[in-house]
């Protein structure tokens, strides 16, 4: 399956648990992130391996994404919601909050892609950052 935003095959492959589904594309119980821009699609129930709990190599994405998917997951969807901070602000705040809560800080995960050269996220971070901090604190 192609990004939508970037047209890569490259991707992870996620369940997300109930609490997350309404912050996914199409209240989606099964994601796409893509690992060149980190954009998140809905993706089919048939991907996922539902025969044994196998966690996601969030790794993949890159070196500053955490690999916990109770810190990754959240992070991931407020990036992708990011397109349109003035319409998801609730929706952002709650996820990065959930990260926080998780033992990450959301804002230096975005400085550190903001400098990975193989991310090119479909998200403008650069522009964003101070944004989200202002919803932080």
């Amino acid at each position: 399956m192609a990004c939508s935003a970037c047209g890569s095959d490259s991707a992870i492959v996620c369940s997300l648990s109930d609490e997350y589904r309404d912050y996914a594309p199409a209240d989606a119980a099964v994601i796409s992130i893509c690992t060149h821009c980190l954009t998140v699609d809905p993706a089919d129930a048939t991907s996922v391996d539902t025969g044994r709990e196998v966690e996601p190599d969030f790794s993949r994405l890159s070196d500053s994404v955490p690999t916990r998917p109770e810190r990754a997951i959240p992070l991931v969807l407020a990036i992708d919601l990011c397109s349109s901070i003035a319409t998801n602000r609730s929706a952002i705040e709650s996820l990065l909050e959930e990260v926080e809560r998780a033992g990450t800080d959301p804002l230096l995960v975005i400085d550190r892609l903001r400098a990975d050269p193989d991310v090119e996220p479909a998200v403008d971070l650069e522009r964003r950052r101070h944004q989200l901090e202002q919803l932080l604190y």
